[in-house]
């Protein structure tokens, strides 16, 4: 038996447009592996899409590629992942599932005491059972873990698949910590691979009645941090018992990180100078990362776009800067910092959450249902929705955060 297992595809995530092509161009190339492997299925552990109803360009790229897959013979089995979920039901995985084109594997049915029953999908070649539980955002999800039956998937004899889109708490790197996770004991026990995504990870992990927990990663990075430390995306393929990280590369991956250490701008722009005259641009993403404290001048004043054109007259593909980590002495007052918009929303929370006093919200239910309503109403509106429907999806969402009827 052998399959592919790919997750956080994100197909149109970034907003510049070259690596916006680059998250298409991934997803393709990682089908065509897969082919040229000659897999007998394909496993998408949820986000093919970076939202639940992609642009038309996106959605035809791959739908075009979904059919090459099909007439190939090769199953490709999903579950929706927290960017392909939609509260209003509207997502494009139903269309090309009807379509025959994928299977999502997330079935079953609800019992009198509320518990949730999951039904195997039997891949036709292999004999293998596949089930699985879809992802939300905010880790909605996890309402679904605590509702599982687990006894007739346990029970099952046969090699079994469970596909799952959320962080596990056992498996989470010391950087996201902070991250809402699930324990592992959620999870139905006894199945031979756990295929799972929405964490950006590279991992693979046995845990105590639970072999073959997998983590991919993206097939391509998502953030300026994910391309300094990932530096490519990739998926698992797995044959006869046997795994391996195939890595997906479009382009090189260079990262300059540079510290001030109470350094003036000019100085930097000479530091920053030297580094990028020692490394390959050709064809190449840069990332320049600079942090500390600057002496003298503003961060404006560092010579980025010299940099950038001399970079991209040596044949770099992209260019991109952070300076979130760098300060001025004019700055210092300044409290909250971060890696990225999610960490700073982060920071200002844990500084804030807790002043409102109430014996019925702890300052730990506080920050998530903070954290789950900033990531709802982060919600972008999709390309061909009216307004209204927006609005009513939005404000579904947020009754679903809080727990309220509407």
């Amino acid at each position: 038996m052998k399959f592919s297992h790919l997750a956080d595809c994100h197909i149109g995530s970034w907003r510049e447009e070259k690596l916006n092509n680059l998250s298409t161009q991934a997803f393709l190339k990682a089908m065509d592996i897969s082919i040229e492997k000659q897999v007998d299925f394909i496993l998408i552990a949820g986000d093919i899409f970076n939202t639940s109803l992609p642009a038309i360009e996106k959605l035809k790229a791959a739908t075009k590629k979904f059919k090459e897959v099909q007439e190939k013979g090769i199953p490709i089995y999903i579950i929706p992942g927290s960017h392909d979920f939609s509260a209003t039901g509207k997502t494009m995985l139903d269309v090309l599932e009807h379509a025959g084109l994928l299977i999502n594997v997330m079935k079953g049915t609800v019992t009198e005491q509320n518990k949730i029953q999951l039904k195997f999908t039997i891949d036709k070649k292999t004999g293998a059972k596949i089930t699985g539980i879809l992802g939300r955002k905010g880790s909605l999800e996890r309402k679904y873990y605590e509702a599982i039956d687990p006894t007739n998937i346990e029970q099952e004899s046969g090699f079994k698949i469970f596909l799952f889109h959320s962080a596990i708490a056992e498996l989470k790197p010391k950087e996201l910590e902070k991250m809402e996770a699930q324990p592992i004991s959620f999870l139905p026990k006894n199945c031979d691979y756990y295929a799972g995504g929405h964490v950006h990870i590279v991992k693979q992990a046995n845990i105590d009645g639970y072999k073959n927990v997998v983590y991919p990663g993206p097939l391509f990075p998502n953030s300026f941090s994910e391309l300094e430390k990932l530096k490519n995306g990739g998926f698992y393929m797995y044959d006869n018992g046997m795994l391996e990280y195939i890595p997906v590369v479009l382009h090189p991956i260079q990262s300059i990180t540079i510290e001030a250490k109470e350094e003036s701008a000019a100085a930097i722009s000479s530091k920053l100078r030297m580094e990028i005259e020692k490394i390959n641009t050709k064809n190449a993403i840069v990332t320049i990362r600079i942090m500390g404290e600057l002496s003298e001048g503003k961060i404006s004043d560092i010579d980025f776009k010299g940099a950038k054109e001399f970079l991209e007259q040596q044949g770099a593909f992209f260019v991109m800067k952070s300076t979130t980590q760098l300060k001025t002495r004019e700055m210092e007052h300044i409290k909250v910092q971060g890696e990225n918009t999610a960490e700073i929303e982060q920071r200002v929370m844990e500084e804030h959450i807790g002043q409102f006093q109430s014996e019925f919200l702890s300052k730990e239910m506080q920050q998530k249902w903070a954290a789950q309503l900033l990531a709802t109403l982060n919600t972008e509106k999709q390309e061909g929705e009216r307004v209204i429907d927006f609005e009513n999806r939005i404000r579904k969402e947020v009754h679903e955060v809080l727990n309220l009827e509407l």
